[in-house]
C-alpha cells in the first residue's frame, strides 16, 4: 500500500562522475558528483554554486567527465568531504569539508593528459569524456547551476567496449552508483559513505557487506 511521504531527498540513484576542471593556477581540480543526465552527445551537470568546480566551469568552460567504475569506490570516498576552495564555505566546514589542493594525490589516482581540453583525465577511469561548457542555467532556489556540456571526444578502455563497434558493453561496464548518498555497484551496497554521514542520511552500517 502506498503512503503519503514528505521526501527530504530526491536522489534515487545516478552514476558517479569525477569532474576534472582547471583551477586559476593551471592545476586540475577533481570533484565527485552524481547529478548528471545525458542525451545524445550532450549532458547537463548540476553543481552547487559554492564549489570550486562551478567557478572553474564558469571561468574556463572546459572539463573532463571521468565515469567511475564501482571498483574505485574508495578513491571517490576519499574526495567526498574535500574542496578545491582554499576558503572553505562555512556550511561545508560545518559538515567536515577541508581544503585539498592536489585531489589526484588525495584520492590515489593518476592524472592523464587530455587532448582537446586543458583539465587532465583520470587514468583509472575506463570511460572519459572531454567536454566544453555551452550554457549555464542558474537554479536560484537551490543555490546551484545546471551546466550544459557538449562532448568533444570520448575514450573507452577495450575491456568495456564491444569489439568492432562504437558501443560500450553494458555487461562489462559496472558504474559506481550513488543512491541516497550511499555507494552501490552491481546492485549491492559497496561501502560506508562519508557523504551520507555528513548529510545525516538514515542508514545502518550493518547493511554494508
Amino acid at each position: 500500500m502506498h503512503q503519503t511521504i514528505d521526501l527530504k531527498v530526491l536522489y534515487f540513484g545516478t552514476p558517479v562522475v569525477l569532474i576534472s576542471s582547471r583551477n586559476p593556477d593551471g592545476t586540475t581540480n577533481l570533484a565527485p558528483m552524481s547529478s548528471a543526465w545525458w542525451l545524445g552527445q550532450e549532458c547537463v551537470l548540476g553543481l552547487g554554486n559554492s564549489s570550486q568546480t562551478a567557478a572553474n566551469l564558469r571561468r574556463d568552460g572546459e572539463c573532463v567527465l571521468n565515469l567511475v567504475p564501482s571498483t574505485l569506490v574508495a578513491a571517490v570516498d576519499r574526495l567526498a568531504l574535500t574542496t578545491g576552495r582554499a576558503d572553505v564555505p562555512a556550511h561545508k566546514a560545518t559538515m567536515g569539508y577541508r581544503h585539498v589542493a592536489d585531489k589526484f594525490r588525495a584520492a590515489g589516482l593518476t592524472p592523464q593528459q587530455s587532448q582537446l581540453v586543458r583539465p587532465q583525465r583520470v587514468e583509472e577511469c575506463p570511460i572519459q569524456l572531454e567536454c566544453t561548457v555551452t550554457a549555464a542555467h542558474p537554479l536560484s532556489d537551490l543555490s546551484a547551476t545546471a551546466f550544459h556540456a557538449k562532448v568533444l571526444r570520448a575514450y573507452a578502455e577495450e575491456h568495456v567496449s564491444i569489439p568492432g563497434t562504437a558501443y560500450v558493453d553494458p555487461v562489462a561496464w559496472d558504474p559506481l552508483i550513488m543512491k541516497f548518498c550511499e555507494f552501490f555497484g552491481g546492485g549491492e551496497n559497496l561501502a560506508e559513505s562519508r557523504l551520507a554521514a555528513a548529510w545525516e542520511m538514515p542508514h545502518s552500517p550493518a547493511a554494508v557487506s
